[in-house]
């Protein structure tokens, strides 16, 4: 197990962005674990940091004691819930999640809100993941277009939050599939996919030649040459 495990390589980073004063982003990789998750906290103040911070710190030690994935991502939204309403906060404090696990040659996603999670191979970008948003239900209804999206003005309204969504609603999905070499996993805050569309993305990961880490620097940057409007955060894992 060891062995398949050591074939993964992986590159982080997460950056404030260019108009936030906060990062609420948090995110943590571990390929002895298996596990590799980002969180997009919201709350204002420093709510949202305490949020993604709880949600993280709920799922490693969930998974380390062998929880599955989508269980530990329904613990972290009862703790975070809890811990808001010790505090007695006027506003619920929530944060997005997606989160992968790889054992072996197989991979397992899953996620919450609109943090996203991509699948590039032979040079083909795939989003596994679906956005819990407001302008994700009009796509889907065939209001508004993927183009339109991108510009509306409640693109950032998520429908579905770890501390915010009742535990009985909460929408945990769940995808898993074969993780060959060559493939690589994205999972990234709305700072990278609000200012880098998926064509650019595609491209940057196809240069293979350069390092995990090397492509996620290059996507954050590029995230901050288009206006850095929101905290950015990338984790990129790859199957060699």
């Amino acid at each position: 197990m060891a062995i398949m495990q050591s074939m993964i390589e992986f590159g982080h980073l997460t950056h404030v962005g260019l108009r936030r004063e906060l990062n609420e982003d948090t995110y943590y990789g571990d390929s002895e674990l298996g596990l590799w998750l980002v969180a997009d906290g919201m709350g204002g103040h420093e709510y949202g940091e305490i949020a993604s911070a709880l949600a993280r710190e709920t799922i490693v030690r969930e998974i380390r004691q062998g929880t599955p994935l989508p269980q530990a991502i329904r613990i972290a939204d009862e703790e975070i819930i809890r811990a808001s309403r010790q505090r007695k906060d006027v506003l619920p404090m929530g944060t997005t999640i997606v989160a992968a696990r790889i054992l072996g040659n197989r991979f397992e996603v899953a996620w919450v809100g609109d943090s996203r999670v991509y699948l590039w191979h032979d040079g083909k970008l795939a989003q596994l993941s679906q956005d819990h948003s407001y302008v994700q239900e009009l796509i889907s209804q065939g209001t508004i277009s993927v183009d339109q999206a991108r510009s509306h003005p409640h693109r950032n309204v998520v429908t579905q939050a770890l501390g915010v969504t009742e535990p009985d609603n909460l929408n945990v999905e769940t995808m898993s599939g074969e993780l060959v070499p060559g493939m690589q996993l994205l999972l990234c805050s709305d700072g990278l996919t609000e200012e880098v569309d998926d064509r650019a993305i595609s491209q940057l990961l196809s240069h293979t030649e350069c390092s995990a880490q090397e492509c996620v620097d290059e996507l954050v940057a590029a995230a901050l040459d288009g206006g850095g409007s929101d905290n950015v955060t990338v984790v990129l894992v790859r199957r060699h």
